[in-house]
């Protein structure tokens, strides 16, 4: 180190290194903050142009769909600042309107499927909206097509021809409407000849009669399907007793001219039917002609039913008795609806009696009906048909001879009934109009018969084999109780990976369609 004093400036070290003669001004770093400034101005003004002019490309993941491109320019019609998209944004343009259900919430899917509204809360699969409905993939996105990724993490299948469950129907043999004496071949033979036809197909077309959009066919009806050839003017019932007031246990039906004098609630067609369509023959009562739902068998039925079963009550106010096919959870609605018109039919005959016990109760009904009526409405409201289905016990007041002879009655008088429909415990069963089977897909066959004929699918009943065969087919070929329609391995030929679309949304909904005004009427 060097001494003081010796002229030298002190070093810690004899290690000698360059020293400045004067202070060392650093280099000027003023240009490149004003490169850095003129850059952040540069990106400034890129963002101002594409918010306000552009599509806001460079901050978003990509363009939107074409069923949101009108919101490309206002994130936050979707977006909420510091947070993802919220289910209430979606429901804002897509939830029904005074809906209480929330069909487009993501609970709602359990009981659309399902049929009970007690699953209409949120569980732990709650996800939002955009989980499954994605954007910013472009205009061409289908953003209602919900890959099949989004659905199997609930449900635990493959695709549609890899591990796919096979139809309900078939897997648990579930026969179609039995309560009908319908044999198809017999019809369509019938029906080829009436109308010389050679396709038979345009003969199924007969009855089965396509929707407007082709996707499922109508409703059978009598008045359209059948009334052509059954129950003619010809069609009567047989000689049937007479009931004698005087002796109430012999069993007897009532006349025309005893109806009219019961002048009890629903009897007021008794006043517009004919005298002339009775007769005495055979030491009885003959009606000609029968008419379907004839209101004169039908009154006959429920007064024979009140002798033998006294304890149905409801079940008296529908005309048929027991469900009909899979579907019970809209015939449950439609067996409601039935009881209660058959009440505001009753409440209209009742209203010109002037005794205040009778427009007390009238006044009763019409407060029942209007809360009936109310609970219909209400999608989130469980209906149980079970007050109409009782199971009948048999009147214990008459002998096993007397019940028999009621009985015996009963099927007599339904002679023109039975030719068709099964009757059980003096009751004709419900018949399910609606032909359906796949109540947990959607099927369209506007979309399939272009491929495909009615006859290359609809195989179960050998309609063409036994076509031009001579005498009766086998009841066990051809009944009202088989399902004529193809398992999911006739639906595989086409639907695959490298063929048909084979992905979840192709058949199946998970949002009930908005147009559909009561949600319980389209559950399974």
């Amino acid at each position: 180190m060097a001494k003081k004093g010796d002229g030298r400036k002190g070093t810690f070290s004899f290690l000698r290194l360059p020293i400045a003669k004067q202070y060392v001004w650093p280099e000027s770093r003023r240009k490149w903050f004003l490169i850095g400034l003129a850059g952040c101005l540069i990106v400034l003004g890129y963002f101002t142009v594409d918010r306000f002019f552009g599509k806001s490309s460079f901050v978003s993941n990509g363009p939107l769909s074409s069923f949101h491109a009108g919101f490309e320019k206002d994130c936050s019609a979707c977006h909420q600042a510091g947070k993802s998209v919220t289910n209430e944004k979606c429901s804002a343009c897509h939830e029904l309107v005074g809906d209480k259900l929330g069909v487009y919430t993501f609970s709602a899917h359990y009981v659309y499927r399902s049929g009970d509204p007690k699953r209409a809360k949120g569980t732990h699969h709650e996800i939002p909206c955009f989980a499954c409905h994605t954007e910013h993939v472009g205009r061409n996105n289908q953003i209602t097509k919900v890959n099949d990724s989004n659905c199997v993490t609930c449900h635990e299948f493959e695709s549609f021809n890899q591990k796919h469950p096979q139809f309900a129907f078939v897997a648990k043999k579930i026969p179609d409407d039995q309560n009908l004496d319908f044999p198809h071949i017999l019809h369509v033979r019938e029906i080829m000849t009436r109308k010389k036809l050679s396709d038979i197909e345009k003969a199924c077309m007969n009855c089965h009669i396509p929707q407007p959009d082709g996707k499922a066919f109508q409703p059978i009806s009598f008045d359209q399907n059948c009334d052509a050839c059954h129950l003619s003017s010809t069609d009567k019932t047989p000689p049937l007793p007479e009931r004698d007031p005087a002796n109430p246990n012999v069993p007897g039906v009532m006349t025309l001219e005893a109806v009219q004098q019961s002048n009890e609630p629903g009897t007021r067609w008794a006043f517009f039917v004919s005298p002339s369509e009775f007769q005495k023959r055979g030491g009885g009562l003959v009606k000609s002609p029968v008419y379907h739902e004839d209101p004169w068998i039908m009154e006959n039925l429920k007064r024979i039913r009140k002798i033998l079963y006294p304890d149905q009550g409801l079940a008296d106010l529908l005309q048929t008795s027991g469900l009909a096919g899979q579907d019970s959870s809209a015939q449950s609605a439609d067996i409601y609806r039935e009881a209660v018109q058959k009440l505001k039919d009753y409440e209209i005959e009742l209203r010109g009696h002037p005794e205040r016990a009778v427009q007390d109760d009238l006044n009763k009904i019409d407060q029942l009906i209007k809360t009936v009526e109310r609970r219909l409405k209400d999608p989130s409201v469980s209906i149980d048909p079970a007050v109409f289905l009782k199971q009948p016990k048999l009147n214990p007041a008459l002998s096993k001879e007397q019940a028999e002879a009621w009985k015996n009655l009963a099927l007599d008088l339904t002679e023109p009934c039975r030719k068709c429909h099964t009757v059980s415990d003096s009751s004709i069963l419900r018949v399910q109009s609606d032909q359906r089977a796949l109540h947990r897909a959607e099927f369209s066959h506007r979309a399939h018969i272009l491929q495909k004929r009615c006859l290359d699918c609809h195989v179960s009943i050998p309609i063409a084999e036994q076509l031009k065969a001579t005498g009766t087919v086998d009841p066990s070929k051809d009944n009202a109780a088989i399902q004529n329609i193809p398992g999911i391995e006739n639906c595989q030929t086409c639907h695959s990976a490298d063929k048909v679309s084979n992905r979840c949304v192709t058949c199946h909904e998970f949002h009930p369609n908005k147009d559909r005004s009561n949600l319980l009427l389209y559950m399974d």
